[in-house]
């Protein structure tokens, strides 16, 4: 039995055609399913349905052997024991600095001053900041992370951009990318060994559907 982790929502949404491709697409709506172990249209395939955040952690332990994340998340985690063998291209977005519109943010970094920076990204944002030699407090923030330079709380903030909608409406401005940011495959580096035979074709039916895409 393969278990592949997932996510509800975009990168689930976007996954479907390289599952189905596969021959492992999950045979009920995960969407609206209250079940956190899917079946899917292999038998020797099934599905955990996961927090984004934790589909690392789970390939990474055993729980699963295979899952698809986002790049911002295993940047941000330990990936050890964790094999990546193919960007999906899909789910794509920046990881992004962000300060209110009025702010100079040029003159923000000259002012040789500790900077307030809200984000969920705390390891990523500490270390793109000391490359710059600019010492910075972190604050840590799950959601609304807009809110935080709009009240006076932090200086800027470290986030995921896709259109720049958001930042928009909240008069914010994205002054510096990171990383670009997309669904990557991963794969438990144990299961590759033990079950290579299993997992290879999958990751060969991935890259075959992602090389047409392309």
């Amino acid at each position: 039995m393969l278990t592949f982790a997932l996510s509800k929502g975009r990168i689930l949404d976007d996954t479907r055609p390289l599952l189905r491709a596969a021959g492992i697409d999950v045979t009920e709506e995960a969407e609206h399913s209250r079940k956190l172990i899917l079946a899917t249209e292999r038998a020797d395939v099934r599905v955990l349905l996961v927090r984004a955040s934790d589909v690392p952690t789970y390939v990474q332990h055993g729980g699963a052997d295979l899952g698809i994340a986002g790049k911002d998340v295993l940047i941000e985690g330990d990936s050890t024991g964790l094999y990546e063998p193919l960007d999906l291209g899909i789910a794509k977005c920046r990881l992004m600095v962000a300060v209110p519109e009025a702010t100079d943010y040029d003159a923000l970094m000259r002012r040789g001053r500790r900077l307030r920076v809200a984000t969920k990204y705390m390891d990523t944002a500490r270390a793109h900041f000391a490359g710059k030699g600019v010492h910075i407090d972190l604050i840590k923030l799950y959601g609304s992370m807009e809110l935080a330079p709009l009240v006076g709380m932090t200086d800027a903030i470290v986030d995921i951009v896709s259109s720049g909608a958001t930042l928009k409406a909240n008069h914010l401005k994205a002054v510096e990318k990171i990383a670009d940011i997309s669904a990557r495959l991963i794969v438990n580096q144990a299961a590759l060994k033990t079950k290579r035979e299993a997992i290879m074709p999958i990751i060969e039916s991935f890259a075959r559907s992602v090389g047409a895409q392309r």
